[in-house]
């Protein structure tokens, strides 16, 4: 697990197109999971004020 937290935000060579895919496809999943926690927040900050009238 400590290897893990070393290794963030360190900028590795990358050699191979699956290797390249393979760190993108982790990317798009950190994107997607952020995605998903803050969307229904926003969406409820917008369509929270119409409970109040």
């Amino acid at each position: 697990m400590i290897e893990f937290f070393t290794t963030i935000g360190t900028v590795d060579q990358i050699y191979t197109v699956v290797d390249y895919y393979t760190y993108i496809k982790g990317l798009e999943y950190l994107i997607c999971v952020g995605f998903f926690c803050v969307f229904p927040m926003f969406y409820r900050y917008i369509h929270g004020g119409d409970e109040k009238k």
